[in-house]
């Protein structure tokens, strides 16, 4: 049986109005827009990760407003950022989330290193992670992101 490394992510899909909230992930000599969110801690479940983490990465505090779905990707060890020499299959799963308090305020010593608010019209320009358009396919808003992305 082949080694795989497991990483399992829940994220929030933040949209208010014609904006949506994204974090700048920076690691591994790579930056781009993605999500509020991250990996599950030992035991957490996925709901409560993905509150702390949009708490973590953005200042705010978040309601779920239900799933959108899981997106499963395998990346291949030559792909890697981390240089690991096993494949990553990453489950991320995204939840439409609604912002209900606190103020925007960005991440010490994370993989993120800013949080900000993006029209919708210009995610397409933006250096962005693939969990992006994944997200917005599952909220029925792919028209708003081309079908490339990092």
């Amino acid at each position: 049986m082949a080694v795989v490394d497991l990483r399992v992510a829940a994220y929030g899909l933040i949209v208010d109005g014609g904006r949506i909230l994204l974090a700048h992930w920076r690691e591994h000599g790579f930056s781009g827009w993605t999500l509020p969110g991250g990996g599950l801690e030992a035991g957490e479940d996925p709901q409560a990760a993905a509150i702390r983490e949009i708490r973590e990465e953005t200042g705010y505090a978040a309601e779920l407003d239900g799933l959108l779905g899981i997106d499963s990707v395998v990346v291949p060890p030559e792909q890697r950022l981390s240089g690991q020499s096993e494949p990553l299959h990453s489950l991320r799963i995204v939840y439409r989330a609604r912002v209900v308090a606190g103020e925007l305020s960005f991440e010490e010593d994370g993989s993120t290193d800013y949080a900000a608010w993006h029209g919708l019209d210009e995610v397409a320009g933006l250096e962005r992670v693939s969990l992006v358009r994944a997200a917005f396919r599952m909220a029925g808003l792919d028209a708003y992101v081309p079908e490339t992305a990092h």
